[in-house]
Protein backbone atom coordinates (compact mmCIF):
# COMPACT_ATOMS: atom_id res chain seq x y z
CA UNK A 1 0.00 0.00 0.00
CA UNK A 2 2.66 2.11 -0.02
CA UNK A 3 2.64 2.43 -3.42
CA UNK A 4 -0.29 5.00 -2.77
CA UNK A 5 1.65 7.38 -0.85
CA UNK A 6 2.55 9.89 -4.10
CA UNK A 7 -1.18 9.33 -5.94
CA UNK A 8 -3.69 11.84 -5.35
CA UNK A 9 -6.25 12.12 -2.31
CA UNK A 10 -7.46 15.14 -0.17
CA UNK A 11 -5.99 17.80 1.58
CA UNK A 12 -6.55 17.06 5.45
CA UNK A 13 -4.40 19.44 7.49
CA UNK A 14 -2.28 20.26 4.95
CA UNK A 15 -1.32 16.33 4.11
CA UNK A 16 -2.51 14.27 1.06
CA UNK A 17 -4.83 11.34 2.36
CA UNK A 18 -6.01 8.95 -0.09
CA UNK A 19 -6.69 5.46 1.81
CA UNK A 20 -7.94 4.72 5.31
CA UNK A 21 -7.01 1.09 6.52
CA UNK A 22 -7.69 -0.21 9.64
CA UNK A 23 -7.14 -4.30 9.32
CA UNK A 24 -9.10 -5.83 6.80
CA UNK A 25 -10.83 -2.75 5.82
CA UNK A 26 -9.66 -0.03 3.48
CA UNK A 27 -11.37 2.92 2.16
CA UNK A 28 -9.90 4.81 -0.60
CA UNK A 29 -10.63 8.68 -0.96
CA UNK A 30 -9.89 11.11 -4.06
CA UNK A 31 -11.54 13.75 -5.34
CA UNK A 32 -12.42 13.19 -8.79
CA UNK A 33 -13.59 9.53 -10.56
CA UNK A 34 -10.07 9.37 -12.76
CA UNK A 35 -8.03 9.26 -9.51
CA UNK A 36 -10.60 6.92 -7.59
CA UNK A 37 -10.09 4.22 -10.57
CA UNK A 38 -6.41 5.21 -10.31
CA UNK A 39 -6.13 4.03 -6.92
CA UNK A 40 -8.42 0.70 -7.10
CA UNK A 41 -6.40 -0.39 -9.99
CA UNK A 42 -3.02 0.17 -7.62
CA UNK A 43 -4.94 -1.88 -4.65
CA UNK A 44 -5.87 -4.46 -6.70
CA UNK A 45 -2.36 -4.99 -8.56
CA UNK A 46 -1.01 -5.10 -5.31
CA UNK A 47 -3.02 -7.66 -3.50
CA UNK A 48 -2.90 -9.59 -6.45
CA UNK A 49 1.09 -9.81 -6.52
CA UNK A 50 0.44 -11.12 -2.42
CA UNK A 51 -2.37 -13.65 -4.00
CA UNK A 52 -5.29 -11.46 -2.66
CA UNK A 53 -8.06 -10.70 -4.72
CA UNK A 54 -10.70 -7.75 -4.37
CA UNK A 55 -14.23 -9.25 -3.60
CA UNK A 56 -16.42 -6.96 -6.56
CA UNK A 57 -19.46 -7.68 -4.70
CA UNK A 58 -18.20 -6.57 -1.18
CA UNK A 59 -16.57 -3.15 -2.22
CA UNK A 60 -19.04 -0.28 -3.17
CA UNK A 61 -18.21 3.48 -4.29
CA UNK A 62 -19.89 6.11 -2.81
CA UNK A 63 -19.67 10.25 -3.99
CA UNK A 64 -19.66 12.92 -1.33
CA UNK A 65 -22.09 15.84 -2.45
CA UNK A 66 -24.16 18.63 -1.13
CA UNK A 67 -26.66 17.95 -4.33
CA UNK A 68 -29.75 16.76 -4.09
CA UNK A 69 -29.26 13.76 -6.06
CA UNK A 70 -25.58 11.99 -6.08
CA UNK A 71 -23.53 12.31 -8.96
CA UNK A 72 -23.17 8.81 -10.56
CA UNK A 73 -19.68 7.30 -10.39
CA UNK A 74 -18.73 4.26 -13.03
CA UNK A 75 -15.97 2.20 -11.06
CA UNK A 76 -14.42 -1.00 -12.17
CA UNK A 77 -12.80 -3.95 -10.58
CA UNK A 78 -11.81 -6.49 -13.61
CA UNK A 79 -14.04 -4.83 -15.54
CA UNK A 80 -17.00 -5.09 -13.05
CA UNK A 81 -18.96 -2.19 -12.30
CA UNK A 82 -19.12 -1.77 -8.65
CA UNK A 83 -22.12 -0.82 -6.37
CA UNK A 84 -22.84 2.86 -5.78
CA UNK A 85 -24.32 3.22 -1.91
CA UNK A 86 -25.68 6.48 -0.44
CA UNK A 87 -23.99 5.42 3.18
CA UNK A 88 -21.57 2.84 4.54
CA UNK A 89 -20.24 2.01 8.18
CA UNK A 90 -16.47 2.22 8.66
CA UNK A 91 -14.85 1.23 12.13
CA UNK A 92 -18.70 1.33 13.82
CA UNK A 93 -19.53 4.65 12.06
CA UNK A 94 -21.84 5.98 9.31
CA UNK A 95 -20.58 7.77 6.68
CA UNK A 96 -23.47 9.50 4.50
CA UNK A 97 -23.49 10.62 0.70
CA UNK A 98 -24.30 14.28 1.75
CA UNK A 99 -21.51 14.35 4.08
CA UNK A 100 -23.60 15.11 7.27
CA UNK A 101 -24.17 13.70 10.68
CA UNK A 102 -27.79 12.74 10.98
CA UNK A 103 -27.94 8.93 10.21
CA UNK A 104 -25.04 8.61 12.19
CA UNK A 105 -26.32 10.74 15.26
CA UNK A 106 -29.64 8.80 15.11
CA UNK A 107 -27.92 5.96 15.17
CA UNK A 108 -26.21 6.32 18.39
CA UNK A 109 -29.39 8.18 19.69
CA UNK A 110 -31.01 4.48 19.10
CA UNK A 111 -28.50 2.46 20.62
CA UNK A 112 -28.40 4.50 23.94
CA UNK A 113 -31.91 4.01 24.37
CA UNK A 114 -31.41 0.42 23.95
CA UNK A 115 -28.58 0.28 26.17
CA UNK A 116 -30.63 2.42 28.71
CA UNK A 117 -33.78 -0.23 28.45
CA UNK A 118 -31.47 -2.94 29.25
CA UNK A 119 -30.18 -1.21 32.67
CA UNK A 120 -33.34 0.55 33.81
CA UNK A 121 -34.14 -2.01 36.33
CA UNK A 122 -30.66 -2.08 37.64
CA UNK A 123 -30.47 1.38 37.50
CA UNK A 124 -34.52 1.80 39.26
CA UNK A 125 -33.89 -0.47 41.66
Amino acid sequence: MRNLENHPGIKVGGQNINNLRYADDTVLIAENKEDLQKLLNIVEKESRKKGLELNSKKTEVMVISRKQESPKCDIFINEVKLKQTEKFKYLGTIISNDGKTNREISARTAQAKINFQKMKTILTN
